[in-house]
């Protein structure tokens, strides 16, 4: 007979809080009944997207609850009366709600107040010349990869090419479910060591890129910009696009003078769009140097050090003289390099989640 794999705790309902969340459900319901819910359109908006996405979790999670009850009350049944067939199909429906119950567990880690939102992924070469800029292009294919095996929405908002390969830099706009929550892990320095198809010796090579990750800024006034501050400056497009690309200033650059901060938007069709796209990056990065900021006062006040910024390096990616990914925070590591790039970074992701959610605890 099946032996059913699954183990349900009653710390998992309760650790979720389904009570707690059709009580936010309902009161959001509440509030789209009331009279002129819908005058301010972009606040309508974000409570309507809070809705949806609460109603689904607690579904999923009240539909696990019915499926467990019902196929252990089909496994009592079935045993009672000899049926060994209902009961194996009862036992596989507990493996299968296992399987889900782990997958929304995991689910629950991300639950920082940014980690539900849309992110902007960015990758810059390091020093290294041509072969950086080619492990850039390269990092920028694996994360292009990695959001369409999870459905996401990619698009590429900036892209800056080297000389002889590979980029400079690119921005990319993740959009779907805890696109940043997913992401906020990969931001740091990754670094490639394998041999050079740039030099005519092949001798090894050891390359660096930086890869930035901000949460998308979808609350009106979360980020008050003075039009004073900055320097928005057009001019032609270097990527590909045809005659008109080449011959209109499209393309926008926007400097924030108080921080310094340059943002660039280049392949959208007119110079409305770019800026307009420019200005959401701009956003981003401006709630993300913020988020940095609260998070070293946060470990000063605990007296520990906390390296939150895009400086540090993260990863190590081998392919000579052996093959090995290993993160250098989690300790997880691979020897399949060729997944990797292609995309399967979930392991890497999800060890670096739980890991963040254990020195939370601690």
């Amino acid at each position: 007979m099946h032996a059913s794999s699954l183990t349900v705790s009653p710390t998992s309902w309760c650790v979720f809080d389904i009570a707690g969340v059709e009580a936010r459900v309902a009161e959001l319901e509440r509030k789209t009944l009331e009279p002129g819910f819908w005058e301010d359109s972009a606040a309508a908006r974000k409570v309507m997207q809070e809705l949806a996405a609460l109603r689904e979790r607690a579904g999923l999670w009240r539909g696990l609850e019915r499926r467990v009850r019902d196929a252990a009350e089909l496994i009592g049944l079935a045993l009672a009366e000899g049926d060994e067939a209902t009961a194996e199909e009862a036992g596989q429906e507990l493996d299968a709600v296992a399987k889900e119950l782990d997958r929304l567990e995991f689910q629950l880690q991300l639950s920082g107040p940014y980690d539900m939102r849309n992110a902007y992924l960015a990758v810059h070469a390091g020093a290294g010349g041509t072969d950086s800029q080619d492990w850039a292009q390269m990092l920028l294919r694996m994360y292009l990869r990695w959001a369409e095996r999870r459905g996401f929405e990619a698009e590429v908002v900036d892209l800056t090419e080297g000389e002889e390969a590979g980029i400079k830099s690119a921005t990319v706009a993740v959009r779907g479910p805890y696109a940043y929550g997913y992401l906020k892990g990969e931001r740091g320095v990754h670094r490639l060591v394998r041999l050079s198809p740039f030099n005519a010796a092949a001798t090894r090579q050891t390359s660096f890129a930086k890869v930035e990750v901000m949460p998308e800024v979808d609350e009106v006034g979360e980020i008050d910009i003075n039009p004073d501050d900055l320097r928005v400056d057009v001019f032609r497009s270097s990527g590909a696009g045809g005659q008109n690309v080449q011959k209109n200033s499209t393309a926008v650059r926007i400097t924030h003078i108080p921080t310094g901060i340059v943002v660039t938007c280049q392949n959208e069709r007119s110079q409305a769009q770019n800026k307009e796209t420019a200005l959401k990056v701009l956003e981003a990065r401006l709630l993300e140097l913020e988020l940095n900021r609260q998070e070293e006062e946060k470990a000063r006040l605990k007296g520990e050090h906390v390296d939150v910024s895009f400086g540090s390096q993260v990863r190590n990616y081998v392919l000579h003289p052996y093959k090995l990914v290993k993160d250098l925070r989690t300790g997880y590591e691979t020897s399949d390099t060729t997944a990797v790039l292609d995309g399967e970074i979930d392991p890497f992701i999800e060890a670096y989640l739980k890991e963040q959610v254990g020195q939370e605890q601690t």
